[in-house]
């Protein structure tokens, strides 16, 4: 290791900027350390687990609360470095890190997203697959998997068809960790190709299979969560910057109208862990040459921040009983795009729902009780770092003692079996096209 590197990673960042090169685990670890420490304030370093051979999985979290949850500030997170040979996105939350910290009083947009929002980064879920990479190569090359030669994103649980490989420590830590917090939103960064793939990844007849595709019931926030990022990057907005990879227009693509793909991540999130997830692959090669990383990081610093604020799209709000207990466990969901897994409260009775502007009606279910229907309207222009809230209060009293705390799972099996077609969502319309533009203008 180059000891001299690691000296002046201590430093970082009071002696200077963070430098535009490979950082293996001892100096990305120092880097981490150092912000946690200087930048105690706004930050929070911790571990979610450990690799094969025993490497941290570090987790830094970045928001004007860092170590305790606060009501109303939803849970944003970016994951890198799942292959291990896809290094690109793993350096650029480490830029982003040093971006948000460094300019947290100093630029408004930074400093209010910092305020409302509570943001993990995972730099590396492969760390023993980064640090098994020799000769690096623009393809592929053997630190792709872990160190039990298993690709992590093949490894998850699969609503879809049976998935019955060993799951990885890598993989299990980062279950256990999404138990932990309420996510929102998130994205996992990749490399090979220059697109914004979003959910699903793989699919059934009832989810559009038959035409080439896989959509979720909340299609019209995956499309646009994915051109949100795309027409920021210059590059990716393209669709068609890499030779001899698939043409995306606009920069954007279905995962499953890519290539199906068991036991994928993304998919994980957004049916278990209520998190809408999409997936970023951020340069044509796989492991560039360090000299081009000044080239990413300026590509999508701009998409890196803007698709965090779209935690704050929709609306979210607590459900009480009549006492104004808040109730845990409870389904709260838009009444025709219901998931498979039902969204539920959190322990706090909170819930967070990513919606396009429009007129939705909420639909609220508590065992035993007829379901509540209430009306919301999401307005065409979002408010300033913060989802429309709307508290729901439930017409009885209930006892909290008779609700579980924690959020019952939903069974980790292939859901979608012999499901009929759930959702108008498996027929995309044309209007996400005129919201995306129209967003463009009113941010």
């Amino acid at each position: 290791m180059d000891f001299v590197r690691l000296w002046l990673g201590l430093l970082l960042p009071l002696g200077g900027a963070l430098d535009f090169g490979y950082h293996h685990q001892e100096e990305m670890e120092a880097f981490l350390k150092n912000v946690a420490r200087n930048y105690s304030s706004i930050t929070r370093l911790h571990s979610v687990g450990k690799s094969v051979k025993g490497r941290n999985l570090w987790v830094l979290v970045v928001g004007r609360f860092p170590k305790e949850h606060r009501i109303g500030i939803p849970e944003f997170k970016y994951v890198a470095n799942m292959h291990g040979d896809e290094t690109v996105g793993r350096e650029l939350l480490l830029h982003l890190i040093e971006h948000l910290v460094t300019h947290d009083g100093k630029d408004l947009e930074i400093t209010n997203l910092i305020n409302s929002t509570r943001i993990h980064f995972m730099p590396s879920m492969n760390p023993d697959g980064f640090e098994a990479v020799i000769k690096p190569d623009c393809f592929y090359s053997n630190g792709r998997e872990n160190t039990n030669f298993y690709d992590l994103n093949r490894n998850f649980p699969d609503a879809f068809e049976f998935n019955n490989v060993s799951r990885q420590p890598e993989t299990v830590a980062v279950m256990e960790w999404l138990k932990t917090e309420t996510f929102v939103l998130s994205a996992n960064l990749h490399g090979g190709a220059l697109v914004a793939s979003y959910p699903f990844d793989n699919g059934v007849p009832a989810t559009g299979t038959s035409h080439s595709r896989s959509l979720t019931p909340d299609d019209d926030v995956f499309q646009y969560l994915a051109y949100t990022y795309a027409s920021r990057n210059p590059t990716m907005k393209k669709g068609d910057q890499c030779k001899n990879k698939m043409n995306f227009p606009s920069g954007i693509t279905n995962g499953y109208s890519w290539y199906p793909l068991k036991g994928g991540m993304q998919d994980y999130n957004y049916i278990w862990a209520q998190c809408f997830e999409i997936t970023l692959e951020l340069s044509c090669c796989k492991y560039p040459h360090e000299e081009k990383l000044p080239f990413f990081w300026n590509k999508n610093k701009a998409s890196l921040i803007e698709y965090i604020k779209q935690v704050h799209l929709g609306v979210k709000g607590q459900v009480f009983d009549q006492n104004g207990n808040p109730l845990p466990n409870v389904i709260v969901e838009v009444q025709d795009r219901k998931h498979i897994c039902p969204y539920r409260t959190n322990k706090f009775g909170e819930y967070y729902l990513l919606l396009l502007p429009g007129s939705y009606v909420i639909n609220v279910t508590v065992p035993g009780h007829n379901p509540y229907l209430t009306k919301v309207v999401i307005p065409e222009k979002s408010q300033n770092f913060s989802a429309l809230k709307k508290d729901i209060l439930l017409p009885f009293r209930r006892q909290l003692d008779s609700i579980p705390v924690s959020n019952p799972s939903c069974p980790k099996i292939p859901l979608y079996s012999d499901l009929p077609s759930h959702s108008a969502a498996t027929k995309p319309g044309l209007f996400f096209f005129l919201v995306t533009v129209f967003h463009m203008f009113v941010k």
